[in-house]
């Protein structure tokens, strides 16, 4: 923050602090948890909003361009994309006429988490500096990484939940669902505890659906704000002539390294969350 002489720690925190819906902690004079969820986070809200349109405007283009002759690099990079969600969809949700909304809400989620999460490519210093001169408060925060924000991630998974239920009962019915929560694993004589620890399941595997995704994108964020330190540290060791090489190169060699790999972490992230949303709707559709 211009004016100012930061720690790293602060550095840090700074970066980590979301813009909120709390005029207080908006204007940097207090500080959240990771998991607080009375504060509406404002910059998440806006950036997974404006990703899922730009992410539909693709899809919907692609679809629009599609011809029958040989296809351009779009359309196939599309066409593949679908295929390759479509069969793994064919491979765990064997009910056809659930099929057709499944797989396009699996292309939907795949596509919209790797937008998301391909917002950690963009320098972390970038967009953060560009809003605070818009609004001209050096202290004013701005997460661009939707997906390392707790809220989003869990939001999804409980989406994924809400669909998991609307599928129980759409094919067992309501009352067959009923029965299966009291009567599985162990049989009717066991009804309390089968509903505790199906409730159990649900709860567990929701909390493990979006904890996994952010887990991932907000240590990938850490990374990115510790190598963008070393930066920093070599621009502080003095004048022109005294600024060390050796940490130049280091900081150039560990941030290009880390976005190299990360281009892998958030495709898999992108794909791990896609693939337990088709495993949960599958279970879903078996019967205990």
């Amino acid at each position: 923050m211009a004016g100012e002489t930061m720690t790293a720690a602060d550095y840090i925190k700074h970066h980590l602090q979301s813009l909120t819906s709390m005029s207080d902690v908006t204007q940097g004079q207090g500080l959240k948890n990771i998991a607080d969820f009375s504060f509406i986070n404002l910059d998440a809200i806006f950036f997974a909003v404006l990703l899922g349109v730009i992410g539909s405007f693709l899809l919907w283009r692609g679809a629009k361009k599609a011809t029958a002759g040989v296809p351009g690099r779009f359309q196939a990079a599309v066409e593949i994309l679908f295929e390759f969600v479509d069969d793994m969809c064919k491979s765990i949700i064997h009910n056809e006429q659930s099929r057709k909304a499944v797989a396009p809400l699996g292309l939907t989620l795949f596509v919209w988490i790797f937008l998301m999460n391909a917002m950690d490519m963009l320098p972390v210093d970038l967009l953060p500096m560009v809003w605070q001169g818009v609004t001209g408060n050096h202290h004013a925060l701005l997460r661009v990484v939707p997906t390392a924000d707790l809220n989003t991630t869990l939001a999804l998974a409980i989406g994924v939940l809400l669909v998991c239920i609307y599928y129980n009962i759409k094919i067992k019915g309501f009352g067959g669902w009923i029965h299966e929560l009291f009567s599985a694993p162990f049989g009717p004589m066991l009804a309390p505890a089968n509903f505790l620890l199906n409730l159990v399941e649900f709860l567990s595997k929701t909390v493990s659906h979006g904890m996994r995704l952010f887990g991932n994108m907000y240590a990938g964020e850490l990374v990115f704000l510790l190598i963008a330190l070393l930066g920093g540290a070599w621009a502080s060791t003095g004048s022109i002539e005294t600024l060390d090489p050796i940490l130049f190169v280091f900081h150039l060699i560990a941030g290009l390294a880390w976005a190299i790999f990360h281009i892998l972490v958030i495709t898999l992230q992108a794909f791990i969350f896609m693939a337990l949303a088709f495993v949960y709707i599958g279970q879903a559709h078996d019967a205990h």
